[in-house]
């Protein structure tokens, strides 16, 4: 994986809290030299920063953040102060706060993630917001996604390599669970989706081509609707290609009238220390224009320039 970060050869977590101290102290901001103090070093030298910056001035770095700024801009800033952990934790914890649900980030963040990254988020939202992730999960969401997405909750995706035999007993279940049978057996998709390597997804897929009239994913088209089969679809393309699933899940955030800045920012962020190269890179070859340029598009002001300056990094 290839992200827009790497260690900046000139930190220095002093001198960067001084020049973040001086851009919020007295009257106005200096909204250019934060993004330019937050986004030419690492997520790590950033943590670094935060301790530093309370050292010398006895305050939180992220509470002056958040009283200095607003709205789109606030986020994306904020965010790049967390760790990929806290992050995808808070992420999880704003969509299902308060009223409605939003379920199209339960899906990105738990079918897209390792078992590692899974348990690092489910510790921190526990220490964070005081509540298991799962019972979080549980009270916020119903019937066949619930149930999906308390499994990925589990974080025990087989991390082995392929086995043929055993792909070949979970197509005959799927089908079984699905096309052969009149309704669906959701439970048997999750337990196979939720639990195999990504590496054995890969190799079920293929088979199950063999043996049916339609490919994996088709039948999952067809036995489910709605975020069930968008979360069953997200598993898929993660096992094939995570990289795939992200540049289509930003381009979707941007494409046609309005911008979807939840997603946007979401991915941005969480992703810029990952892959954030390599989707920039697909990107371009599959919509024919930089990222960069759809976000040029899209945004405005401080928050475009946020943006942009994550996707540029600090490997330029």
């Amino acid at each position: 994986m290839v992200g827009t970060y790497m260690d900046y050869a000139g930190y220095n977590a002093e001198s960067d809290a001084n020049e973040l101290r001086g851009a919020m102290k007295g009257m106005g901001t200096d909204e250019q030299v934060i993004i330019d103090v937050l986004t030419r070093c690492s997520n790590a030298q950033r943590q670094e920063t935060i301790v530093q910056y309370k050292q010398m001035f006895g305050r939180s770095l992220v509470d002056d953040l958040k009283s200095e700024l607003s709205s789109h801009f606030e986020k994306v800033i904020v965010g790049l102060c967390k760790t990929p952990a806290e992050y995808d934790a808070y992420c999880l914890y704003k969509a299902m706060k308060g009223a409605g649900t939003d379920e199209k980030a339960l899906i990105e963040i738990l079918c897209s993630r390792t078992n590692a990254e899974i348990i690092a988020c489910k510790e921190v939202y526990k220490k964070t917001y005081g509540k298991d992730l799962e019972a979080a999960i549980k009270g916020d969401t119903s019937g066949d996604l619930k149930h999906l997405l308390v499994a990925l909750c589990q974080a025990s995706r087989s991390e082995d390599g392929a086995c043929s035999v055993q792909a070949a007993e979970d197509v005959a279940a799927l089908i079984e669970a699905g096309e052969a049978q009149w309704g669906t057996d959701e439970s048997r998709f999750n337990a196979i989706l939720c639990q195999r390597s990504y590496e054995q997804i890969k190799k079920i897929f293929q088979l199950y081509q063999d043996q049916s009239e339609k490919s994996l994913d088709e039948a999952i088209k067809s036995e489910f609707s709605g975020d069930m089969q968008k979360g069953l679809l997200a598993i898929v393309l993660c096992a094939f290609d995570r990289v795939a699933f992200f540049t289509e899940e930003v381009y979707k955030s941007m494409k046609g009238l309005g911008t979807d800045d939840t997603t946007l920012i979401r991915i941005i962020v969480s992703r810029s220390e990952f892959d954030l190269q390599e989707i920039k890179d697909l990107f371009a070859v599959s919509y024919g224009q930089t990222l960069e340029a759809f976000i040029e598009d899209d945004c405005s002001g401080d928050y475009k320039k946020a943006l942009l300056a994550i996707c540029r990094g600090n490997k330029h």
